[in-house]
């Protein structure tokens, strides 16, 4: 693919010191991270319109950011904060109980965040590019990496003298040559999902009727005697910031490869159809949704995983259980294993495993840098964990965490003239620490009432 480019004759785009491939969650918060010293140029590169990936194409509701249970804690802190605090300033945000396990979650305006996401960015002083797709990497004897993208306007290439892969399939990595496990090669892959949102929801009869309980009865007995073609006996809806509207996570698609363009595509139209099922069955079945409507779908399926790098640690389930939190680590996790996944009845459901003891554990630094890398760190989805382990540790609080992890690694590399692999790792926690970063259980139980947002720095 290299000499079909002939890279030397693409128009040089630029040059910078920090290369972020992604602007979801992770990626976004790689750029802050690697901006915030004003220091060394960082560019942040997204195939969409948009930044946010999951966070704006799909959710409407931040997970990770506190433990489950009935005693909280808050374990990210830092960067993300910021994000969290833009949308309360605005009123685009409010604590949603522990409704189905994962813990509080932070329920927000995905439009909005599109907004607050861009506002960062552009604060920061990144130079931000959107509709621009990564196609090849070519390594170069300089220690530098020249990626070639492809936007409306052609082919052009960056020269970067650090990359941060964000993603979500690695494809940075991919280009590269770095080894990967593909989800579902050795344990199935967890299935995809259209989220839909309604509106004109009577969300008052709803909660009157029997609420989430009384939806699961409907919903077990809808798919155990076919009243409705669901796909799940479970699902999940609840509701936004806009009045009477509600977001789901409901529509499961599973055995299909989301980097097969003819299988993404088949999911595409499935997730839909399944969509206007529920849409169907909420009407006809769930007190409160009579009059409700879906207006509007998740820009694409949302894909849980694909590519999962190998990097110079990988975590296990057996460590996620541990609930330890070694010297190494740069994050902390309190979610737990929620699997999505096929039953032993053939059947899409979801598994879940809670974290014991404290319900706590650490991430190490080495899941975010590929085996070997010298030049190159991966957040987000892609990184470094088996199926498993990925399935605690895919929240956007975490994700969030690992790319403010990645940039100041990079900030450190550049600063230190070292490899990716070999940046001191005492020296990386000190900066996070100094910027809000969580590495140790906190010792106070979080306030987790509706009634506002406390930044972790107002608890300290």
């Amino acid at each position: 693919m290299t000499d079909f480019f002939n890279h030397h004759r693409i128009p040089l785009l630029a040059e910078t010191d920090v290369l972020v491939i992604g602007a979801g969650s992770a990626g976004c918060l790689a750029a802050l991270a690697a901006a915030s010293q004003r220091k060394y140029s960082v560019m942040l590169v997204e195939r969409y319109g948009f930044a946010g990936g999951t966070s704006t194409q799909m959710l409407d509701t931040f997970y990770g950011f506190f433990t489950p249970g009935t005693s909280p804690r808050k374990i990210v802190g830092g960067l993300p904060d910021l994000v969290v605090d833009e949308l309360y300033n605005t009123g685009d945000m409010f604590l949603r109980p522990n409704t189905y396990g994962a813990g509080t979650g932070i329920n927000y305006n995905p439009e909005r965040l599109k907004l607050v996401w861009d506002k960062l960015i552009m604060e920061a002083g990144v130079n931000y590019i959107l509709h621009t797709s990564l196609v090849e990497v070519i390594s170069e004897e300089n220690e530098r990496e020249t990626c070639i993208f492809w936007n409306k306007s052609g082919f052009y290439k960056v020269i970067a003298r650090r990359v941060i892969d964000a993603s979500g399939d690695a494809d940075f990595c991919a280009l590269s040559g770095f080894p990967f496990e593909m989800a579902g090669e050795i344990e199935p892959a967890q299935s995809m999902t259209t989220t839909f949102r309604m509106s004109n929801v009577d969300q008052q009869k709803f909660e009157s009727e029997g609420g989430n309980k009384m939806m699961k009865a409907k919903m077990t007995d809808a798919f155990e005697n076919k009243t409705h073609l669901l796909p799940r006996k479970e699902g999940s809806s609840h509701e936004m910031c806009q009045p009477g509207c509600i977001s789901t996570v409901a529509v499961k698609v599973s055995g299909l490869n989301a980097l097969k363009v003819d299988e993404l595509t088949k999911a595409e139209i499935e997730g839909r159809k399944q969509a206007f099922e529920y849409e169907k069955f909420f009407r006809d079945k769930v007190p409160g949704y009579e009059n409700s409507k879906i207006i509007g779908l998740s820009n694409q399926i949302g894909v849980r995983e694909t590519r999962r790098v190998y990097g110079e640690h990988r975590l296990t389930k057996q460590e996620c259980l541990s609930g330890k939190i070694p010297e190494s680590s740069v994050l902390l996790c309190g979610a737990p294993i929620e699997d999505h996944r096929k039953g032993s009845d053939g059947q899409d459901e979801t598994y879940w495993e809670y974290i014991p003891g404290t319900g706590i554990y650490g991430v190490p630094y080495g899941t975010l840098v590929p085996v070997g890398s010298r030049l190159t760190w991966v957040a987000g989805r892609c990184f470094s964990a088996t199926h498993d382990a990925h399935a605690s540790c895919r929240s956007m609080a975490q994700t969030m965490s690992m790319g403010q992890t990645a940039g100041f690694a990079a900030l450190l590399s550049l600063k230190t003239d070292c490899d990716a692999k070999d940046v001191d790792v005492a020296m990386l926690r000190n900066n996070l620490v100094r910027f809000g970063q969580i590495l140790e259980v906190p010792d106070f139980i979080a306030d987790t009432s509706r009634k506002g947002w406390i930044n972790n720095k107002n608890r300290s």
